[in-house]
């Protein structure tokens, strides 16, 4: 009887793990897909140069990708970052992607 609650409560810790880390919390659902601002510090400038990093997690259990602000900001060649946004795409807790997008110069 105490294996089914000992599963169910290492596969919440499992699927909860993957929002823990990062500085936004992503809307749940069986789907979601939204863009949002990271930062909104003072006032907002939108660089004529941007710059994508993505991670993509599949069962809460495998992570890969690199989606910081600099893995971003090497992407697009940036050296001036003004503004960040994100992405997120959930897919039934089954595949999700995250995708940081930064402006600047």
């Amino acid at each position: 009887m105490k294996t089914p609650a000992i599963l169910a409560v290492a596969c919440t810790a499992v699927l909860a793990a993957g929002c823990i880390s990062a500085p936004f919390k992503p809307p749940m659902g069986l789907y979601s897909e939204v863009s949002a601002p990271l930062s909104t510090e003072g006032p907002i400038q939108i660089g004529p140069k941007s710059g994508e990093a993505t991670e993509k997690t599949i069962l809460g259990l495998v992570a890969t990708g690199d989606c910081s602000i600099q893995a971003a900001a090497k992407n697009g060649g940036l050296k001036k970052i003004n503004h960040v946004d994100y992405r997120y795409k959930n897919i039934l807790g089954i595949v999700q992607e995250t995708t940081v997008v930064v402006y600047g110069e």
